[in-house]
């Protein structure tokens, strides 16, 4: 699912023409958008912070927003919760056009944690989601549900002020408030920034459980190519503003080249014998080829009397696809 421009069409009374397009190509793929926008776009004065942005979230999945520090990232999660005024272009919430009249009726089944979780440091976990269940409205069951999956449960924590959590807890704390009532959205910024090992662990694994035990869409943004890789299983990649890259995860590693590289007993000898050899330090590169076909490789070189020392498959890393397509090589 390459990211693509659409021609917006006509509008028709009660939903807009785009609208119906983008629902049409989810049908077509099989799969319909828990978040689709268009031309979305927010400037402050001459600067423009996200431009023209056309995200496609499918519905149940986990996906990973993935850019530089300061590419649109935290923005573009503001706009779709109608924190931040979009300068343009619109953004199809759960099925809805996200308009000034509709922003609280949409919202009531989204959930989000952005930037750094707040809570009242002199209440517990507990007194601090009881505010919030007040504030919606929800039953008192929903508290020790949303404390259970964060592991925030055991009786030493319940005890415990949240001034005196730790980061990762703080984190765990703030996922629980965006959890409770069930969302069918999900959105969480940077959710692992900032913590220890253990930290990003955990909350690695909550995030990827969270389509299945709630049933919810989850977008979860990062700078951290290898964070995304363990959580999600759609991405789309922003640079300054704009998509340079979104579809499945597994078509983003379908894009990886892929090469032999080989040290031979002789490598000039054998640069000769094999076309499009390219000499790399110590190594021969040539294009990836089948088994059968390596194994002819070998053979041939053994008859010129060339012995193979190494023979290694390579594929090219994400983040070598990442930093390209961030046109970040020259920064480094």
């Amino acid at each position: 699912m390459a990211s693509q421009t659409l021609e917006r069409p006509m509008a028709t009374a009660g939903e807009t023409g785009w609208t119906t397009t983008m629902a049409r190509r989810a049908a077509a793929a099989g799969e319909s958008l828990a978040v689709s926008t268009r031309g979305l776009t927010k400037r402050y004065g001459d600067t423009t912070v996200v431009d023209d942005m056309d995200l496609e979230v499918p519905e149940g999945a986990v996906y990973g927003f993935l850019g530089p520090n300061g590419a649109g990232k935290s923005t573009t999660m503001k706009m779709l919760l109608g924190l931040v005024h979009a300068s343009g272009g619109e953004a199809v919430v759960l099925g809805r056009e996200m308009t000034p009249d509709n922003r609280l009726e949409v919202l009531r089944e989204v959930g989000s944690l952005i930037e750094a979780p707040s809570c009242y440091p002199h209440l517990t976990a507990r007194e601090n989601l009881e505010i919030v269940r007040r504030l919606r409205g929800l039953p008192e069951s929903c508290i020790d549900e949303v404390l259970s999956v964060v592991r925030l449960d055991d009786a030493k924590t319940q005890r415990k002020l949240a001034g005196h959590f730790s980061l990762g807890m703080r984190q765990r704390l703030g996922i629980a408030a965006a959890l409770m009532g069930h969302p069918r959205l999900l959105l969480l910024d940077e959710p692992t920034n900032g913590l220890d090992p253990s930290g990003i662990h955990e909350i690695r694994q909550l995030v990827r459980e969270m389509p299945r035990r709630f049933g919810c869409t989850v977008i979860v943004s990062s700078h951290l190519l290898s964070e995304i890789d363990q959580m999600a299983d759609h991405v789309g990649i922003i640079n300054r503003g704009r998509m340079v890259w979104q579809g499945s995860m597994a078509d983003l590693h379908a894009r990886a080249r892929r090469w032999l590289a080989l040290r031979t007993t002789d490598n000039a000898a054998a640069a000769g014998a094999l076309p499009g050899a390219v000499a790399d330090g110590e190594w021969l590169r040539i294009k990836a080829v089948d088994d059968a076909t390596a194994g002819q490789v070998t053979l041939g070189l053994a008859k010129r009397g060339i012995g193979v020392v190494r023979l290694e498959e390579r594929v090219e890393s994400l983040e070598d696809i990442f930093l390209k397509l961030t046109e970040m090589e020259a920064t480094l």
